[in-house]
């Protein structure tokens, strides 16, 4: 092993002194791995359209070579797809967003819980429909509904918003409470 250059040693009074810890910048900090890709998921799950490799790095903060890598790599993984070749398109794969939110609900609750998880969000549905009188909150226009009854818009969207997402929680509580013979893939909400 070769001596450091001169200029690169600690002179006597320098070994003397501890070096202060604190100040240093956490190694966490420094190494960007995990927090990396965390940034390129991000990113990823952001995307409400395809996405070139180029406007995925502008999301995550990063370069375009490794968004590239991680595009590749989450395209491997089934969490986006590959929808153009030149440029490149990615979009997120949605039903393996789904899957993995079904597998954690059957890894975080059990199956009573996961039924009353689905009564409430049912009921959520029920009440909703009944307010607005329509099977689905496709049917309504916020603001031909707002003008209609007098409510703000803000809160005929919250209102919508809050069914809509009743509706994917009851979707996802049903497929996460099929038999574990099968994943569910393929099984439909009744809403």
């Amino acid at each position: 092993m070769e001596e450091p250059r001169e200029e690169l040693k600690a002179d006597a009074e320098e070994r003397a002194e501890a070096p202060d810890f604190e100040a240093l910048t956490p190694p966490e900090e420094l190494v960007r791995g995990d927090r990396t890709r965390d940034d390129f998921f991000d990113a990823v799950l952001a995307l409400d359209s395809p996405a070139t490799a180029k406007e995925v790095a502008e999301l995550a903060g990063h370069g375009v070579d490794a968004a590239r890598e991680y595009l590749a790599w989450f395209e491997r993984m089934g969490i986006v797809t590959q929808v153009t070749d030149s440029p490149a398109t990615y979009e997120r794969n949605q039903e393996y967003l789904n899957w993995r939110r079904v597998q954690k609900l059957r890894q975080q609750y059990s199956t009573d819980e996961l039924l009353d998880l689905l009564k409430t969000e049912s009921e959520r549905v029920e009440t909703l429909q009944s307010e607005f009188d329509v099977e689905s909150p496709d049917e309504i226009s916020i603001t031909r509904y707002a003008s209609e009854t007098g409510h703000s818009i803000e809160n005929v969207w919250e209102r919508l918003s809050a069914w809509q997402t009743a509706r994917r929680r009851v979707a996802l509580l049903e497929r996460a409470l099929t038999t574990r013979s099968g994943d569910g893939a393929d099984m439909q909400s009744a809403v």
